[in-house]
């Protein structure tokens, strides 16, 4: 299989590990009490980095789950990329105080792109990542109950020309699913911007899956739910991940 750098999603309400479908708060479902727990299985699978998603943050426009965050950055090895409710830069601080490595901007990219350029200045491209969510092609904020009027392709090329290299994009209609990845939006992107390390989220449910998307050339991929439901083994994960390695 080619290289393809698997990134295993921890979503946090309430301090607790759960997922959503397509978005959807009241769809909202526990698989674990201890997020800490749960990161170090993914570890233990040879997983390198996490997405860490702070749900409430979302809702509530400012960090919240910090506590979980620094837990797991501390007690942990695992790079953590996190994002959800990341709206000032007083958020930001404590996000990077608490071991984020990397942060992900989404509703702010949308909403205030003046902020979100004096980040990527302040910081680096290195350590901002662009969430670039869509539905039906519309980029969608604020934990996705909101769309907007722009389309995801020059979305995203406005902010690669600003600087960004990292774009973790989500198919809404597919998320949480388990029913595919949207394969070919990720290949429209990368046909405008093959430098982009674009990270496809949303929709995988197989290996198989996973196998797609590698032999499309998409540089890394963001799993939950087919984990958590049991769709892909942490055996499987382990392989998969060693043979990337290789």
């Amino acid at each position: 299989m080619p290289m393809i750098e698997i990134i295993p999603a921890i979503d946090i309400i309430d301090g607790k590990c759960v997922r959503l479908t397509k978005g959807d708060y009241d769809t909202s479902k526990v698989y674990s009490d201890d997020p800490l727990d749960m990161a170090r299985r993914f570890a233990d699978a040879g997983c390198r980095r996490l997405h860490l998603v702070d749900l409430d943050g979302a809702r509530s426009n400012h960090i919240v789950n910090y506590r979980t965050l620094e837990r797991i950055a501390t007690q942990t090895k695992m790079i953590i990329d996190f994002g959800g409710g990341l709206k000032s830069d007083e958020d930001l601080r404590i996000a990077f105080d608490c071991g984020a490595s990397m942060i992900t901007g989404g509703s702010i990219a949308v909403r205030e792109p003046e902020t979100f350029l004096k980040w990527i200045d302040k910081y680096g491209s290195s350590h901002i990542i662009l969430g670039a969510d869509a539905r039906d092609g519309k980029i969608a904020s604020n934990g996705w109950t909101a769309t907007s009027d722009k389309n995801i392709i020059p979305f995203i090329q406005k902010y690669h020309k600003d600087g960004i290299s990292k774009v973790i994009s989500t198919d809404i209609s597919v998320d949480g699913t388990l029913n595919g990845p949207a394969v070919d939006l990720y290949k429209s992107i990368l046909k405008q911007m093959p430098e982009l390390w674009l990270i496809a989220s949303g929709g995988v449910g197989s290996v198989e899956d996973i196998e797609t998307l590698a032999d499309a050339a998409i540089p890394a991929v963001i799993v939950g739910k087919a984990i958590y439901e049991g769709r892909i083994t942490f055996k499987e994960l382990l392989t998969l991940n060693e043979q990337a390695s290789c």
